[in-house]
């Protein structure tokens, strides 16, 4: 492999990314996946920030995306607070574990810097994410919309004192459509559906350590 580069996505990468993410979560959180036409459909949404959207790049081959789009912090002091909403991040199987997916993660937090955006936000394993710069968001006091903390959920400053304690709103106008998603994901090779697969059971655990918090 040569040595890849990360630049940004455009529409025309568009279709490659689409396949790159389908590969990266075939089988990962379920049976197949529908990550891809969840992206398909997220490009088209106000809330989809184009900037933060990177391709890496092996020669001409696009070996890896990530795709990041707003969404909100409600602060217990009343105030909302726009943050950046990182994912997919997706990287071909035979090209994870080679630093890839680091590098896009850097070159989004380099840019939504730069754009002035307080914070990023993200739910993804923590045996991923807190060696790539997240801290759990329960540090910060911030949980789901139902008041929740949770093992899956991530926070990045920007930064210090960018955060500020509140509810997590991952506001979302996807509804899965089987017909539109059978059409679309038709245009894609053929592959095996797999159960109990290793990260299907490690999500199934994540989703199951969390605790209210305080009423507040």
């Amino acid at each position: 492999m040569s040595e890849v580069k990360i630049r940004a996505a455009t529409s025309e990468d568009y279709p490659a990314t689409e396949f790159v993410i389908r590969e990266a979560f075939w089988n990962v959180f379920k049976p197949g996946t529908d990550v891809h036409w969840a992206t398909h459909l997220v490009r088209e949404w106000d809330s989809y920030i184009p900037q933060l959207d990177f391709v890496a790049l092996d020669g001409e081959k696009i070996v890896g995306n990530v795709v990041s789009r707003k969404a909100a912090i409600v602060g217990d002091d009343g105030i909302t607070y726009v943050t950046v909403r990182l994912g997919p991040l997706a990287v071909l199987p035979k090209y994870q574990r080679q630093g890839i997916g680091r590098q896009l993660i850097e070159k989004t937090v380099e840019t939504a810097r730069e754009m002035k955006f307080r914070s990023i936000m993200l739910l993804g394993d923590p045996e991923y994410y807190l060696k790539r710069g997240f801290k759990p968001a329960e540090a910060f006091g911030i949980r789901n919309a139902k008041n929740f903390y949770i093992e899956r959920l991530h926070a990045f400053e920007l930064y210090e004192g960018a955060l500020v304690s509140g509810r997590y709103l991952n506001q979302s106008k996807y509804k899965f459509d089987a017909e539109q998603f059978k059409i679309f994901d038709g245009k894609f090779p053929d592959k095996e559906l797999l159960t109990d697969t290793p990260s299907q059971l490690r999500l199934k655990q994540l989703k199951t350590m969390k605790r209210r918090a305080e009423r507040r």
